[in-house]
């Protein structure tokens, strides 16, 4: 072993510092420098080059400071190993740059042996001379002078050496940091000094970043981007889809060594794909990695509180102390994510565990300290509410087994509108479908009473609403009229589920009482609640036949802020105007609603109830009317109520909307079987009960009963224009033209009624007028009614107004009128009729820019992956509008959909 004492440097009675001989060969502790710690780490043959990092690294070499700062296993190490042996292959210039490595030891704590080895590394690539400023001789300092001399050499330098230092968070004395930045300060251009580290060096980073003479890279950069890790499972030799390699991605968050220890694995096992999409991190060579690196070297402290906060998705201190009962989670936290112990901060003050690392401390939460975890989440759930984190307080309720806890947490918060929103519904359904029979409380009640009632469960729903009521009602304690507007809402669902509008009315009057008792916040929170309310009541009352007061009630909701708990009773309020647009004879107006309906239920992907649907029934009906027959019955089809849903205004569409279909088919039994809604209500309504009476009596009228038929429209309700108008007409076709006329005549001043009533009206009279024998009123009558039926393309009512009417729109100028819509469209000058050609079929088809955009692709050829090209937009996009252009086209393919583009103008 060479001896390290010391010579003096310099004249007698000037300063000097000791050295070493010209060429030390062992560090201040008469160590032997280790070879080992100057060379380049292996890379392995599985190593993947990332050269978007490498690019970055570049920069390195115009600022003074690189920092590359990730957690362990980040990849940093290779990366920056990789980068320093491309500098060391020769330049343009013929000249590489001078590259220095040093692996940092515990032991380089103290200042001599950091620099000891420093001044070694920088020997060792001949950025130093061998004789020059020799090596310091006291383990534990290094003379100020030493440093200067070592500054002032390197700033003398033509090119700048690049100087890594691995690992150098083992580096934890702040005189060694100070030194260090002397150094790189007053080397000026000569040095390059890149820090590889899994935490924060000491240095002033915040200058270098101001003055912009740092590059960083960090976590975020280094993790592994999807494409990256499907070339790295193929070094492992597994090839895998790109949405396998996302997934997996998304577990690990990039990160390289879980990455390339889950591919290890993976190559033993029978079914890799399976095993990196299920395999358990605890029992796994990624959990050795993580106890070993990261956990175990934390203070006994530290790892019960990332045991314990493993049971939570995020934390922040407080919620931290909580579960410990401790109150130094604040600094502990805030250091664990320094350190880049697995610990990522989220902003203000939260924090969440790398996924992979939670799995593992969660296992070990359970073997260490068994029994504790419901203790946590009851903890955690406590302090969460109080904190106004509703969501998460449900988790941890649940978790600890609290229902009662849990149930009155989302009663208090007047959230029981989330259970119908189409947003939330369905996690909160499968939280709450874990609640066992033991949890019995008024909000346990209403919390199932209201997952029944959402399911059109009535059976179960009511008497657990009775229940609740009962109870609420008995008990005087403050704080429950969120808990009681709670019930009032399920009191109105279930009034509209019962055909029920008086209790629907009481109920929407007593959460107009309760809303003063309710905390402004929680009615500002949940827009929701007052939507829904509106919407059942506006249901109730159209069922009533209060037609003008449902669209107040419907057209409020739709004034109300557009919030995204408030779209699904939007979109049910909309679809429910639609009908009433149908129901007073608007057709065009009812489609237009409706197909706004359909595209809110569609942008956004809600879930509705069981039953509803009522826009697509809309629609039916509105292609039956139109005489498209094929295009309602797939809109039935689309719209299938399951058996048992019990709703009575949609069930009465289903069978309005069937039975006109059936009817215009000529299948006259089926029509009258499908006219009675399958459902029981406790009013009657009036327009559901004339509208079956109009299709009994057309049934008996077309098999010859027409005294019987006279009989059974004794059931119309005279406040239902548009049912009263076609009972007009067949009083008429039964011969009781008086009858017939006199119907009409007390539904003329009767306002808001649309062309479906003004069309059937006019024909009625027009017929009467012809058999009357009086052609010109017959005439003028039929022009009227034809203006009006062009513009919302009605054929139904002329189809089905019978022989009388053919030979007037065989004359002019009634032809023209009904010409190519309505009959074949007269040949023009010099023009051969086309024998047989059936009238065009000009269907109302409301296109997006982007639908038609499609379509015309469509026309050409194109496929989808081209379309998706000519578009710049996804192949997924183009499926979503085609899916839509055949909805609105009723057509299954993509030949029936150029086809029918083209007989509509559209192409």
């Amino acid at each position: 072993m060479v001896s390290a004492v010391a010579e003096p440097y310099g004249n007698a009675g000037e300063a000097a510092f000791p050295i070493v001989p010209a060429v030390p060969y062992a560090d201040p502790l008469g160590d032997p420098f280790l070879r080992t710690r100057f060379a380049l780490p292996a890379r392995p043959d599985t190593f993947l080059r990332r050269q978007r990092l490498l690019d970055h690294l570049d920069q390195a070499l115009g600022t003074p400071l690189t920092l590359l700062n990730g957690v362990a296993g980040a990849g940093k190490t290779l990366l920056a190993a990789d980068w320093a042996d491309g500098l060391r292959r020769p330049a343009t210039d013929g000249l590489p740059p001078p590259v220095a490595w040093l692996t940092v030891e515990s032991g380089d704590r103290r200042p001599g042996v950091f620099w000891a080895y420093v001044l070694q590394a920088l020997r060792a690539c001949g950025a130093l001379a061998a004789d020059g400023i020799g090596t310091p001789a006291d383990a534990s300092e290094v003379d100020q002078k030493r440093l200067a001399a070592l500054a002032a050499e390197l700033n003398a330098r033509d090119r700048p050496v690049v100087l890594v230092l691995d690992e150098y968070d083992r580096v934890t004395a702040p005189e060694v940091a100070e030194q260090l930045e002397f150094v790189l300060h007053h080397a000026g251009r000569g040095l390059r000094l890149v820090i590889v580290a899994r935490t924060e060096p000491l240095l002033p980073l915040h200058r270098y970043r101001a003055s912009e003479e740092l590059t960083e890279i960090r976590t975020v950069e280094l993790a592994f981007t999807a494409d990256e890790a499907v070339t790295l499972l193929e070094l492992h030799g597994l090839s895998l889809p790109r949405s396998a390699a996302g997934a997996l991605v998304d577990r690990t968050r990039g990160w390289a060594a879980g990455l390339r220890l889950s591919a290890l694995a993976a190559r033993e096992s029978a079914d890799p794909e399976l095993y990196l999409k299920e395999f358990e991190a605890d029992r796994s060579t990624v959990a050795d990695f993580l106890l070993a690196e990261v956990l175990k070297g934390q203070p006994e402290e530290t790892q019960d509180l990332l045991l314990r906060v493993s049971v939570l998705d995020r934390f922040c201190p407080d919620l931290a102390d909580a579960l410990t009962l401790r109150a130094d989670a604040g600094p502990v936290l805030a250091g664990l994510h320094r350190d880049n112990a697995f610990v990522e901060h989220l902003g203000h003050s939260w924090y969440q565990l790398h996924p992979l690392f939670g799995e593992i401390l969660r296992v070990h939460l359970r073997e260490r300290l068994p029994g504790v975890e419901p203790e946590l989440h009851r903890r955690a759930a406590h302090w969460l509410r109080g904190s106004g984190h509703l969501p998460e307080t449900l988790v941890h309720g649940a978790a600890a087994g609290d229902w009662e806890f849990t149930a009155s947490a989302f009663i208090d918060d007047l959230a029981i509108g989330q259970l119908f929103d189409g947003l939330y519904s369905g996690d909160l359904d499968r939280l709450f479908s874990r609640m066992g029979p033991e949890a019995r409380s008024p909000a346990t009640d209403l919390v199932r009473a209201a997952h029944d009632l959402s399911r059109r469960d009535l059976d179960r729903g009511l008497p657990r609403l009775r229940r609740a009521g009962k109870q609420l009602a008995a008990d005087d304690a403050p704080g429950l009229a969120p808990a009681q507007l709670s019930c009032a809402l399920l009191e109105a669902l279930a009034a509209r589920l019962t055909g029920c509008p008086p209790r629907a009315e009481s109920a929407a009057e007593s959460a107009a009482g309760l809303r003063p008792d309710v905390p402004s916040q929680l009615l500002d929170k949940h827009p929701e609640i007052s939507a829904l309310l509106l919407t059942h009541l506006g249901s109730a009352r159209l069922w009533a036949g209060r037609f003008e007061d449902a669209r107040t009630a419907f057209t409020t909701v739709l004034g109300m802020p557009g919030a995204a708990s408030t779209l699904l009773p939007r979109e049910e309020s909309m679809a429910h105007l639609a009908l009433l647009d149908y129901l007073n004879g608007w057709p065009a107006r009812a489609e237009r609603k409706a197909l706004a309906a359909v595209s809110e239920t569609e942008r956004f992907g809600l879930s509705q109830p069981p039953g509803s649907g009522i826009e697509t029934l809309v629609l039916a009906a509105v292609a039956v009317d139109r005489d498209e027959l094929d295009r309602a019955q797939v809109l039935l089809d689309d719209a299938a109520v399951p058996s048992g849903a019990r709703d009575p205004v949609p069930s009465a569409g289903r069978a309005l909307a069937t039975a006109r279909l059936l009817l215009a088919r000529g299948r006259v039994r089926a029509a009258v079987e499908a006219a009675e809604p399958a459902v029981c209500a406790a009013v009657v309504s009036p327009w559901a009960t004339s509208h079956e009476a109009l299709i009994a009596s057309a049934a008996h009228l077309a098999e010859g009963r027409a005294d019987e038929a006279a009989e059974v429209l004794q059931g119309v309700s005279g406040d239902q224009p548009a049912c009263v108008v076609e009972a007009a007409a067949i009083q008429l076709a039964a011969g009781r033209t008086d009858t017939a006329l006199g119907l009409l005549d007390d539904i003329h001043t009767q306002g808001g009624t649309g062309p479906a009533v003004t069309v059937r009206a006019a024909l009625v009279r027009a017929q009467a007028a012809a058999g009357a024998g009086d052609t010109v009123s017959a005439r003028r009558l039929v022009a009227q009614a034809l203006l009006d039926a062009r513009r919302e393309r009605l054929r139904r009512p002329f189809l089905e107004a019978g022989a009388w009417i053919r030979p007037l729109l065989a004359t002019a100028p009634l032809d023209e009128l009904a010409g190519g819509w309505l009959t074949p469209r007269a040949p023009g000058r010099g023009e051969q009729p086309a024998p047989g050609a059936p009238p065009s079929p000009l269907v109302a088809v409301e296109l997006s820019g982007r639908e038609c955009d499609v379509l015309e692709r469509l026309s050409r050829m194109m496929s989808t992956e081209e379309i998706a090209a000519d578009l710049y937009v996804s192949v997924n996009t183009v499926k979503t509008h085609l899916k839509s252009v055949y909805r609105k086209m009723a057509v299954n393919r993509r030949s029936d959909a150029v086809r029918r583009a083209r007989e509509l103008g559209l192409l």
